[in-house]
């Protein structure tokens, strides 16, 4: 797929680029220094939104001509946000929870266009279902040290972490935390309207 704008992708996240490729897409990667553990937002939806447009208009502020890309994933289990856990411990109860137990990951994404500060934002929902996990197979988990980058403590793209999950409603993508449908659908019309 042809850019018609520099691209930078606002995250040092791998799966994200990752994904990114997946699109053929060119792009730079200049991480953002966001403090993703913001609270005072009741919607995930809110909280995804913002912190996706504040992590683009940061790196935004250093790139002169371009297109930024801003995103943010949240877990939300029983009305609770789950992000990145903070150590050992926090990683082993976020999983607790998830276990036998459904929630929902929360992808918001922002595309700002410098030097126009043109931007659109949108989000996706995913329901996930975990299946019932023993201690041992959390324990396992977590000293692997893949859970500490990701909210909710998992990774759907994990070779063990693929196992904890049952079945999913929704955007695989957006589990592993960019939902590539549509971003592309948005990224395909935002270049048109800057062009046009």
């Amino acid at each position: 797929m042809m850019n018609a704008f520099r691209l930078i992708l606002a995250s040092s996240s791998p799966r994200r680029a990752a994904l990114l490729r997946q699109l053929g897409l060119d792009f730079e990667v200049i991480p953002s220094s966001v403090d993703e553990y913001v609270n005072g937002y009741k919607s995930p939806i809110k909280l995804v939104l913002s912190l996706s447009q504040q992590k683009a208009r940061e790196v935004a502020g250093k790139v002169a001509k371009g297109v930024v890309v801003g995103a943010d994933t949240l877990v939300v289990f029983d009305g609770k946000q789950l992000g990145k856990p903070r150590n050992e411990l926090d990683a082993k109860d976020m999983l607790h929870k998830l276990s036998g137990n459904e929630h929902c990951v929360y992808t918001g994404f922002t595309l700002l266009h410098m030097p126009s500060r043109t931007w659109v934002s949108d989000y996706e929902v995913t329901r996930v279902k975990f299946r019932e996990l023993s201690p041992a197979e959390i324990d396992a988990y977590v000293k692997s040290g893949s859970c500490f980058d990701k909210a909710g403590a998992y990774g759907i793209q994990d070779d063990f972490g693929a196992v904890f999950v049952e079945r999913i409603d929704g955007c695989y993508y957006n589990v592993v935390g960019f939902p590539l449908a549509k971003f592309y659908v948005t990224w395909q019309k935002f270049q048109r309207s800057i062009i046009e």
